[in-house]
């Protein structure tokens, strides 16, 4: 058996032991799923008490959208930053940080309205705040699961997490019209901003590891620049992007248009969205059980095909039900598929990137979700004003089931087994510590000397390493040929900075390694291929 097969069925042999509930052993992630829940619930609280009292205060649905835009615009305008800032400071400091804030929005908001004081802007101001804080935690948040749990574990542990939200979106609701109803969107705010608590407690108890740095740590700018690199060169965060896209677009016709089928196609009230989100919480739940053996027996591709097709059913059957009980079972079959779609593109995106770079290609993730979501509901609701509710739905059913196809070519379940871990293959250079280390750019030489007639095979192997180059830092690459010595081939790579290229040394991976011992294979010399060093400017 290839040795990458011999990977693939271990990884496979350890995700078959792990039960749904296996991360929930391991107290540290067990402590900050629960807090994670409990904080959910009073975000959903908080989005049912803001509109709730905007109705109040700005009764216009302008205003009233308003809200909901305030919540998740930040999201989709600060994920890639946050994500940048997560990678270059201490995750737990930075998490406390950001959950600081949000209690301290959400508490002011409920002394001011407590006190009567709420009025629409201050209302969408303070929205929009603590969205800012959701936005600047969310990679963050994502990116700390693979430290708490063990890799063949990370599929339940994503599971366990994507359910929680979903519990929290049946519950939240529910118990803040309840609260509402007692004691008005105060009580709501205020009990949003002690649920903060509970991850700060949480976080405060993470005794994490952390790794001694060598190198100085990037700058804001440099580490968006260096993410959205990473990202670009990235095949499998590619992948991941692309396969999100064609589903989120399309899937986002059910959520836009659910309050509508309630209202309009079946002619009932708020309880029965309750229901029907509820509906959807459960399908979630039983989804993120089956997942783990889901993983075991079958490839993420398959996966995310099946539930694919499995939510077009399900969207089809919302659409032409007619009847609450079978909208309800539709609504089980879509959570149960959307749980099953979002975790195994979570997961990939988590397995595709190595420490340095995770919470920037998680925000990369968090991006396309909230694009995908926001862009799909703005084009469905003008859809279902043309053509109808059930025939906007069908179009999306079948606008899914195309995106399976469409996106064959773009795999996401090839690389769990890669190791990610840093090699420290690349040795030091020479008088590193002689070159100052904003000096630049760098100009990077490795000279080959390879027999002419297999120059094509040569090249082929250098595009694999052309990739890495790029991907960890290199703003130009290219393969030079020698016109007068047939054979000598330099491969030719340019860095913005000398401290820059010292962070690719640390950047290549375990995985990296043998892509970068390929090229070895070809040079004919004794000696390893000469390597140079160029930098701009004066010592």
């Amino acid at each position: 058996m290839h040795p990458a097969a011999d990977l693939e069925a271990g990884a496979r042999q350890r995700m078959s032991v792990a039960s749904p509930w296996a991360p929930l052993r391991n107290r540290m992630f067990r402590m900050l799923w629960l807090a994670s829940v409990a904080s959910n619930i009073g975000t959903w609280m908080h989005e049912v008490g803001a509109g709730w009292l905007m109705t109040s205060l700005a009764p216009s649905p302008l205003m009233v959208a308003l809200v909901q835009a305030a919540t998740s615009a930040p999201v989709f305008l600060l994920a890639l930053p946050a994500g940048a800032l997560a990678d270059i400071v201490d995750r737990r400091r930075y998490l406390i940080a950001s959950q600081l804030w949000m209690l301290a929005m959400a508490g002011t908001l409920g002394a001011l309205t407590l006190a009567g004081l709420t009025t629409a802007p201050l209302l969408l101001l303070f929205t929009f705040a603590l969205g800012v804080g959701n936005a600047m935690m969310t990679p963050a948040w994502s990116a700390i699961t693979p430290e708490l749990v063990a890799r063949h574990e990370l599929p339940a542990a994503v599971g366990l997490g994507s359910m929680g939200m979903n519990v929290a979106r049946a519950v939240g609701p529910a118990l803040a019209g309840v609260i509402v109803a007692a004691a008005g969107p105060g009580a709501v705010f205020v009990l949003n901003a002690l649920s903060f608590l509970a991850v700060i407690v949480a976080l405060q108890r993470w005794q994490r590891e952390t790794q001694p740095a060598g190198l100085p740590a990037e700058r804001l700018v440099g580490a968006l620049r260096a993410g959205l690199r990473y990202a670009r060169h990235s095949p499998e965060l590619i992948a991941v992007a692309v396969r999100g896209v064609a589903f989120f677009i399309f899937a986002s016709a059910s959520w836009a248009l659910l309050p509508l089928i309630v209202r309009q196609e079946l002619q009932r009230g708020p309880g029965t969205y309750g229901v029907f989100l509820a509906c959807l919480g459960a399908g979630a739940t039983a989804g993120a059980l089956l997942l783990p053996r889901l993983h075991a027996g079958m490839s993420r591709d398959r996966i995310v095909a099946g539930a694919t097709l499995l939510y077009a059913a399900a969207m089809l059957a919302l659409a032409h039900s007619g009847s609450v009980l079978a909208a309800g079972g539709a609504m089980l079959l879509a959570g149960l598929a959307w749980i099953s779609v979002v975790s195994s593109l979570m997961t990939a995106a988590q397995t595709a990137l190595p420490r340095w770079v995770r919470a920037r290609g998680l925000a990369l993730f968090w991006v396309v979700y909230m694009g995908g979501m926001a862009g799909g509901s703005a084009l469905w609701g003008q859809l279902a004003s043309w053509t109808g509710i059930p025939g906007a739905l069908s179009v999306a059913a079948a606008g899914i089931v195309a995106g399976i196809f469409v996106t064959r070519r773009w795999p996401i379940g090839r690389h769990d087994s890669v190791d990610l871990s840093p090699s420290l293959v690349w040795p030091t250079p020479l008088g590193a510590d002689q070159v100052g280390r904003e000096r630049g750019p760098v100009m990077v030489t490795i000279e080959y000397r390879i027999d002419p007639a297999r120059s094509a095979e040569f090249a082929r192997a250098l595009q694999q390493v052309r990739t890495i180059r790029r991907r960890d830092g290199a703003f130009m690459w290219e393969l030079f040929a020698d016109v007068e010595q047939p054979g000598r081939m330099v491969e030719c790579f340019m860095v913005e900075s000398w401290v820059e290229h010292l962070r690719q040394h640390e950047r290549v991976t375990v995985a990296d390694r043998e892509v970068l011992e390929r090229p070895l294979a070809f040079h004919l010399d004794g000696e390893r291929p000469r390597v140079t060093h160029l930098v701009a400017g004066h010592a």
